[in-house]
């Protein structure tokens, strides 16, 4: 599935339960990050289970682009020979940065604070977003950045020639930001200093202290007090990538309500910043049970065992859980919509600036399908009226977003009649393997095109 070239309407059915394991590809935060802290190394990373995706080869792109030498082996391991710290070449070309947020705004933090020019792009969704609220917080250090009206891409970054030390709050629950921020301050001197309200997925103060960095994390009452220490010389890693909370969702959400399913999702990371789905789906009385737990790469891990669930009942999520799910929210209301009462999600407005509004898009395909929702500035509700109750029969627009694409392919699985998207070709920019995963659990696809 390729996000290029003409859209491609594709809708999904299946004729007896979802059955086998679901070897989903490895994580895409983490994916991004070995990237990005290895090209910032002194010396060979080697990254084995990285993610495949458009977003993550744009990443190691960039990466090249910079002067690292990245490669793969035929194994599928990679390796990046890294320039160390401060050490990036300004690049003899735009840096297209694809459909990836997480990307761009990663690599921005990371040319943030060496003195070179950067200019970026990405695809229409990724340039209709705004980039703001990480050029801010990098012009504290002295970095310079001009793009399109609202802080949009195309966008030229002046990295900082004398970067000095921040002190940052992070005004609203980001780890994008929090994590550019931390980059940046990677190659300024002194200390860097960020302060979130509320916890968001910690993976690159975990991946930063295991190739080398001093950093360290304190509770007060201010929040979460993250300080670094900058001008490290970051030690190479062999990292094992955990397989993606995120991608996971969607065949354990798909089993949950496709009668008769026992889909089984190994290796999954369970790092407690990014899954708060698996909770919630557990506290709406799925039948979601973790097996072999144990830790990998300083993370978390377990196979996830999701079978059938017809008696799921609707809850009022907390907000302070969306931190830990934020991508999570458009299958979770697949799930609301099969299972009987109201599903209450609230302070999610994070939601209406990602690859797409998803509350917009998620409730206006919801309803085009029969289901009950109501929407606000950061929540919306869906009732559901139980197992099979899903008229379905419509076609909804995914917006250029692969969230939006699976999520609505995997109500498509178990609603009366059809869920046809627009464009299922987003989905290879985080899970190329979809489609071949899910038929081989017993799903089956229609195209149009």
């Amino acid at each position: 599935m390729s996000h290029a070239g003409a859209p491609q309407e594709m809708s999904a059915r299946v004729k007896g339960p979802l059955t086998g394991e679901a070897h989903v590809p490895g994580d895409k935060s983490i994916s991004h990050r070995s990237l990005i802290l290895g090209a910032m190394a002194v010396g060979k990373t080697t990254i084995t289970g990285l993610l495949e995706g458009e977003d993550v080869l744009d990443t190691a792109k960039a990466m090249r682009a910079f002067g690292a030498e990245v490669s793969r082996d035929a194994d599928g391991v990679w390796s990046v020979h890294g320039v160390g710290t401060g050490g990036f070449a300004e690049p003899d070309r735009v840096i297209d940065c694809g459909n990836s947020g997480t990307g761009v705004r990663l690599v921005m933090g990371a040319v943030a604070t060496c003195p070179i020019s950067v200019t970026f792009t990405g695809d229409a969704s990724l340039c209709s977003r705004p980039m703001a609220r990480v050029t801010d917080p990098l012009a504290l250090f002295g970095t310079q950045a001009v793009g399109r009206s609202g802080g949009r891409l195309p966008m030229t970054l002046v990295g900082a020639a004398d970067p000095v030390p921040v002190r940052y709050v992070v005004p609203v629950p980001s780890a994008q930001v929090k994590s550019a921020v931390l980059l940046a301050g990677l190659n300024a001197p002194g200390r860097t200093v960020v302060i979130e309200k509320e916890a968001t997925r910690d993976h690159t103060e975990r991946m930063l202290a295991g190739f080398g960095a001093e950093i360290s994390t304190e509770v007060t009452e201010e929040g979460r007090v993250i300080t670094l220490t900058g001008q490290p010389e970051l030690k190479p890693q062999a990292i094992v990538v955990p397989r993606d909370p995120s991608s996971a969702a969607f065949p354990v959400c798909a089993a949950l309500i496709v009668p008769g399913s026992d889909v089984l999702v190994p290796n999954i990371g369970l790092n407690p910043t990014r899954a708060g789905l698996f909770e919630t789906l557990r506290e709406m009385g799925a039948d979601l049970t973790y097996e072999n737990p144990r830790e990998e790469g300083g993370e978390p891990v377990a196979d996830l065992r999701a079978k059938y669930s017809p008696d799921m009942q609707g809850i009022s999520v907390p907000p302070e859980r969306a931190a830990s799910m934020i991508d999570e929210y458009p299958i979770l209301s697949v799930v609301a919509a099969n299972a009987s009462g109201r599903t209450e999600m609230r302070g999610v407005a994070e939601l209406r600036v990602k690859e797409s509004d998803r509350i917009e898009a998620m409730a206006t395909g919801l309803l085009a399908n029969g289901v009950s929702v109501e929407a606000g500035d950061d929540w919306w509700i869906v009732e559901g009226a139980g197992p099979g109750s899903v008229a379905g029969g419509a076609t909804v627009e995914t917006h250029l977003d692969h969230r939006i694409a699976m999520s609505f392919l995997c109500l498509s699985l178990a609603s009366q009649d059809p869920v046809v998207v627009d464009d299922a070709g987003p989905i290879a920019t985080s899970f190329p393997i979809f489609r071949n995963l899910m038929e081989a659990l017993g799903a089956t696809f229609q195209t149009e095109s």
